[in-house]
């Protein structure tokens, strides 16, 4: 069964269009965006955030992540961001891109070393040097969305997306084309990927640990020294955020959340929550 999310984040007042959209972009966005929002967002598309002036804190999925302009931070659809701090002078540009653009912009990158690391790096510096490239770039977006009557806008915004990536967004990456990933680093990675698309119904470690064909207790073990967190803490903390976006950032009752997290009961899940947060559900959703 679907549910109605009401989100309490200050967003634009044409959001319904915006969401409707393949592909949306903003220039010139303050502080006050990211500065009243005090629980965690649950992106519903891929956003590229290009901050270009000030600072700005935030974790993403878990991790914490710290940007000081000029610098690149790529959200995935479903990532969980929570802002820490916001200077008073920050300055960012956002493309919003649908899933329909993401797939196809992944046709383009498919099997190059592009796209691995910009998974492996979901925040980057932006030399100084292609911040004129980046301006032309929303520049020539905007003026494509601003043909509308044009029969091959879609086709367009998604070659000029392409040419942006392969001719200036590689060049953030340039630093790590050379770095060696070790079989633990991308223990790491592989882990958290599958427990962020499978926390909500798998929650026992054996699962992961025969996905990635090692041992549990290996498996626990690499993550606790590589992240400071065990491997079922990991799946936790995924559990755990998810509960506090939907108690905090939607209209489900507490029932309906924890259904949705696959919980075989309301009262399993109030202690679960309760065990690992130190309140219970209720009391989280009514704290301030």
């Amino acid at each position: 069964m679907d549910f109605d999310y009401h989100y309490n984040i200050d967003l634009p007042d044409n959001l319904p269009t915006i969401l409707n959209q393949d592909f949306w972009v903003m220039e010139n966005i303050g502080p006050e965006m990211f500065a009243s929002l005090h629980e965690p967002v649950k992106f519903s598309a891929t956003t590229w955030i290009i901050v270009t002036a000030g600072s700005f804190t935030a974790e993403i999925n878990l991790i914490n992540y710290t940007l000081e302009a000029p610098a690149l931070l790529m959200i995935e659809k479903s990532q969980i961001m929570f802002p820490k701090y916001v200077s008073n002078d920050f300055q960012a540009s956002v493309i919003v891109i649908s899933r329909r653009y993401r797939d196809n912009l992944l046709l383009f990158m498919n099997n190059i070393p592009l796209y691995s690391l910009m998974s492996r790096h979901p925040v980057v510096k932006v030399p100084d040097e292609i911040m004129p490239e980046i301006k032309r770039f929303f520049n020539d977006i905007s003026s494509t969305l601003a043909d509308k009557k044009h029969p091959y806008q879609s086709q367009i915004l998604l070659f000029q997306l392409a040419e942006f990536v392969f001719k200036t967004i590689y060049k953030c990456f340039e630093p790590y084309t050379k770095e060696i990933v070790s079989n633990q680093s991308r223990m790491v990675d592989q882990f958290l990927q599958l427990a962020q698309q499978n926390f909500k119904k798998e929650r026992f470690l054996d699962y992961y640990a025969q996905k990635l064909e090692v041992t549990s207790k290996h498996l626990s073990r690499t993550m606790k020294s590589q992240t400071g967190f065990t491997a079922t803490e990991w799946i936790e903390r995924f559990v755990i955020l998810e509960a506090k976006v939907l108690l905090k950032s939607s209209n489900l009752n507490i029932q309906q959340i924890s259904d949705q997290l696959n919980f075989p009961s309301q009262s399993f899940f109030g202690k679960y929550f309760k065990k690992i947060t130190g309140m219970s559900p209720k009391e989280f959703r009514n704290s301030k």
